[in-house]
């Protein structure tokens, strides 16, 4: 779905102006989006396999949620309206909680561009996922992975095509954030 967008220049910044997301990819225009991670205590979280159809990374496993934010959306707006869309799970923006945002420069090809600011969520997952509700459109299959099998198998030259591609600094950074819910 095409949806307006806002513009950022390279640190992040507002800069005004806006476009449909489409041409903020064909451009290679900054815009922001959000990740939630949703975990267990059990040290597993929920990934998901997106969509045959997705025009980046069909039918690879991914964070729980992802989604651009929308023009004038606060990002914990778009983390609660994506998770509800993509999942069908209602999160209070309260058990929310952001740790921090990753910047990405990903070209797809000549016409798609990901420049994107990543504001990054976790929030314990207190359902069963089969009660999760998907978002055909967008996501294909939901799982449980426990954190050290997902570390290895991003790793792992044998696995990590399975995956949409993050650096490890960037699991880093979300792991050691769920891990230090549990202390």
């Amino acid at each position: 779905m095409d949806e307006l967008v806002d513009i950022l220049d390279i640190n992040g910044n507002l800069t005004g102006k806006t476009c449909l997301k489409s041409e903020a990819h064909e451009n290679g225009l900054w815009h922001a989006c959000i990740h939630v991670w949703l975990f267990t205590e059990p040290g597993e979280v929920l990934i998901q396999k997106r969509a045959y159809n997705k025009d980046t990374f069909p039918y690879r496993w991914d964070v729980s949620v992802a989604g651009h934010i929308s023009a004038s959306e606060s990002p914990i707006i778009a983390a609660k309206r994506e998770t509800f869309e993509e999942i069908g799970l209602k999160i209070k923006t309260d058990a929310f909680i952001a740790i921090g945002n990753y910047k990405t420069n990903h070209k797809h090809h000549e016409n798609l561009i990901d420049k994107e600011f990543h504001y990054l969520y976790i929030s314990k997952l207190a359902i069963p996922i089969e009660k999760l509700k998907l978002q055909v459109e967008e996501v294909a299959e939901l799982k449980l992975i426990s954190i050290e099998q997902l570390k290895k198998e991003v790793s792992d030259e044998n696995t990590e095509q399975n995956y949409v591609p993050y650096s490890l600094n960037y699991f880093d950074m979300v792991f050691n954030a769920i891990g230090k819910e549990f202390q």
